[in-house]
């Protein structure tokens, strides 16, 4: 998203089928419980929580944070299912996007369906929803309460303008777009298939995630700046309270339900 417009290439997207909003807890439930999975987080027995969602009780047990990212807080316990860890759970959250969710979980869940995750180039062709050239999913213009993120003093203030502090469900703005895909920009970010690089300290491939989260910004003022060319790479067994996915497939596969 930083690059020149000279800079910019051309793909041309073969048609395929995109979810209309990322994979929600009774979806990723259903899963679960038919193939007997446990994801990674819970056999990592801890992921990262959000500074804001954790107890000081918990907090004051942490002995090392990450440099630069000292919001993030390794909570052991925390998992798609008690995504703050022990004491919460996803009962009154069916509707919110799966999260702690890594690269490798979302594999195995898109597979079981009989879909994929989707390219990178996939990705952008579906969110841009048909528009060329343009920030926003809609349009150039931003929009109040179209999209999930931090509004206010990061990481201490959020204002919530949206209506929403945290993950929000995936339907709670209308779709983004003209395609009617929801919850592309903003809120969490979202797996794709393309690898985006390695990482420098323990030289494993990374995943490109697209998107944003609810911890982004307008402008890029803090985090990321929250627009549809918004990427970031990570390695496939990471994962986070703000990290879910969406599948995809191909047109000529057989038909199955998306």
């Amino acid at each position: 998203n930083q690059a020149k417009k000279s800079d910019w290439k051309s793909y041309e997207v073969k048609p395929f089928y995109i979810d209309i909003t990322p994979i929600t807890n009774k979806a990723f439930e259903s899963f679960v419980k038919d193939k007997r999975y446990i994801s990674e987080a819970e056999r990592f027995q801890w992921s990262f929580v959000f500074d804001m969602f954790v107890p000081d009780q918990i907090k004051s047990q942490v002995e090392q944070r990450v440099k630069g990212a000292e919001w993030w807080i390794p909570v052991e316990g925390a998992y798609w299912k008690a995504p703050k860890g022990p004491s919460s759970s996803v009962k009154d959250r069916q509707n919110h996007p799966a999260v702690h969710i890594s690269y490798n979980d979302a594999v195995e869940y898109c597979s079981w369906r009989g879909a994929r995750l989707p390219s990178e180039i996939e990705w952008e062709f579906a969110v841009r929803g048909g528009l060329r050239d343009q920030v926003y999913p809609w349009g150039n213009d931003f929009q109040k309460k179209r999209m999930n993120i931090w509004e206010g003093k990061f990481p201490k203030d959020n204002k919530g303008r949206d209506g929403y502090i945290g993950a929000a469900p995936v339907n709670a703005f209308p779709p983004q777009n003209d395609y009617g895909l929801y919850d592309m920009v903003g809120n969490v970010w979202e797996w794709t298939s393309t690898v985006y690089g390695t990482d420098p300290q323990t030289q494993q491939p990374q995943y490109t995630l697209r998107g944003g989260s609810y911890v982004d910004s307008v402008g890029g003022e803090f985090n990321h700046k929250a627009d549809v060319t918004t990427r970031m790479g990570n390695t496939a067994d990471a994962g986070s309270d703000n990290i879910g996915f969406r599948c995809a497939r191909d047109v000529r596969d057989p038909k199955i339900e998306l």
